[in-house]
């Protein structure tokens, strides 16, 4: 399964794909509000997608540019585990682009394609997002989508080491009624 918008494919991860995302894992400005991750850990984290896609449908899938620039980055849905804002889980929207395809809408088109697929075909009630205060371009992404902050919910996150300046995080969530609403 992919899902196709007017400019990119959502997709299954490929091999081809372990080369530009560890490339853009690499990248300083890219990971400015994550966690540093060497080869290992993005490799990791595309077989877990490969396998969470499988197994549910869904998940982050690689984005790709049709053309001479393929794989790009990721958008797309996984389940996060039950914690402080999210009693019982959730599903949560996330992207992250190679510079070159930063500033060009494409975060926006893709994440908007898995939010109709999440409250569509999925037929999930919410989707959440989360990102550091300080994060102001994902944060205008999710602000776009219609996401609403929820301040309430924000939280430190658990796989940050205490102290650390990127522990706090934002909550944003979109509920289907203000979805539906919008669309």
């Amino acid at each position: 399964m992919s899902i196709a918008t007017e400019r990119l494919i959502l997709r299954q991860w490929r091999d081809e794909d372990l080369e530009p995302f560890a490339a853009l894992s690499a990248d300083p400005e890219i990971m400015e509000f994550l966690l540093p991750m060497d080869r290992a850990d993005s490799d990791a984290m595309a077989a877990e997608e490969r396998v969470h896609i499988a197994e549910h449908g869904f998940g982050w899938w690689a984005l790709e540019l049709p053309g001479a620039a393929g794989f790009i980055g990721f958008a797309g849905l996984a389940r996060i585990p039950d914690g402080p804002s999210f009693k019982g889980g959730a599903v949560e929207i996330a992207w992250r682009l190679a510079r070159p395809y930063w500033g060009q809408g494409y975060a926006t088109e893709a994440a908007r394609a898995a939010l109709a697929d999440g409250f569509g075909r999925l037929g999930l009630d919410e989707i959440v997002a989360v990102t550091t205060p300080m994060n102001r371009r994902s944060r205008a992404v999710m602000e776009r989508l219609g996401m609403i902050h929820d301040e309430a919910g924000n939280f430190e996150h658990p796989r940050v080491p205490e102290g650390h300046r990127l522990r706090p995080h934002v909550l944003y969530r979109l509920p289907r009624a203000t979805w539906e609403a919008r669309s």
